[in-house]
């Protein structure tokens, strides 16, 4: 969906969305005659021409216009307020042309009975079947599938997501024609396709496959209907360092072959912050640590638990000339017998 459904287009043009059509045409070009480049060439002109261009090329289409309206509740306000007005005419008629045949009825009562008892059940019977026809339909709900990382999950996050509605059109109320003519808006589908960008909040602590409720994010209800929910599914991206184990965060750790012997003192970042972790003299690749209180609190935040680090030697990608020269020496000086046992087995 183009970025000007954002935007508030009528206001660009000092106007409100009951504008008329002369009206956007005839503010549009008092606001072109002042910041037309030829006119006003700055850049703050060249940018609101820009800006009242756009609003004009929307609004001065009558699809586009429509669909602009129905994602900001407009057209669907004027659709209300015109039928209000209608049956505010029409009831006013209607209770006239009711006086009208009681008086007319006056003159004999047991017509007058008749007459009135007859409009009565005209009346209630007009009434049902227009309440028939207007029975609330509540909006389905809209699941959706939302990816976040393995801290997210932990501490919680805000997500800005897309979603898109589905609703019955608005200008054909989902018959699809319009005296006999196919719907221009919705092509003849009987429904249209909405797209909206919400903020939504993770709490934390949510898991695998779990879902997060946002309520009235479905689709829209029909003739006072409930509006749908939205349900987020969580799914956690696999990290090649990162895992959730119940309470407790699994941490992979690459280390150097000469942090590794001689021993070091590592950042590794954690769900409150970076903590530092001692890596003792000649640790094995698979040696585990244990991180007491760095993993994840239960709901009631009487329990927490750890951060478990499986070390993991890796060699560099690529050494330097120097590098290697120092590891050739290594080999050289090397007495270490580390494949004695594996020797001794056969």
């Amino acid at each position: 969906m183009a970025n000007y459904y954002n935007k508030d287009l009528y206001k660009a043009l000092g106007l409100t969305y009951e504008a008329t059509e002369a009206e956007i045409k005839s503010d549009f070009r008092k606001l072109a005659r002042k910041y037309h480049p030829d006119v006003a060439n700055t850049d703050e002109a060249n940018m609101k021409f820009k800006e009242i261009k756009e609003a004009y090329d929307v609004l001065s289409d009558e699809v586009a216009r429509k669909k602009y309206d129905v994602l900001h509740g407009y057209y669907q306000d004027k659709l209300r307020r015109e039928f209000e007005e209608k049956q505010r005419i029409k009831n006013e008629q209607y209770g006239e042309y009711i006086a009208r045949a009681r008086q007319n009825a006056q003159k004999s009562q047991p017509f007058a009975n008749a007459v009135n008892e007859a409009l009565d059940n005209l009346f209630h019977t007009k009434k049902s079947s227009s309440e028939e026809k207007t029975l609330p339909v509540n909006g389905e709900d809209i699941n959706l599938d939302l990816t976040i990382s393995c801290f997210e999950a932990a501490n919680g996050t805000n997500r800005k997501v897309n979603i898109l509605h589905t609703q019955p059109c608005p200008n054909c109320a989902g018959r699809k024609f319009i005296n006999g003519a196919q719907c221009q808006m919705c092509k003849g589908t009987g429904t249209i396709s909405l797209q909206k960008k919400i903020n939504v909040k993770i709490p934390k602590g949510v898991s695998q496959g779990s879902k997060v409720r946002v309520k009235k994010e479905g689709n829209k209800g029909i003739n006072g209907g409930k509006d749908g929910d939205l349900y987020l599914i969580i799914n956690i991206e696999k990290s090649p360092y990162y895992e959730i184990d119940g309470l407790n965060i699994l941490c992979t750790l690459p280390i150097t072959p000469f942090e590794a012997v001689l021993g070091a003192e590592i950042t590794v970042p954690a769900l409150d912050g970076n903590v530092n972790v001692k890596i003792p003299e000649m640790t094995s690749s698979g040696q585990k640590l244990r991180l007491a209180g760095q993993g994840l609190e239960n709901k009631n935040k009487s329990k927490k638990g750890d951060m478990i680090i499986t070390v993991m030697i890796k060699l560099p990608e690529k050494l330097s000339a120097k590098e290697t020269e120092l590891y050739e020496k290594l080999r050289r000086f090397s007495s270490s017998e580390i494949r004695k046992d594996m020797i001794n087995e056969k």
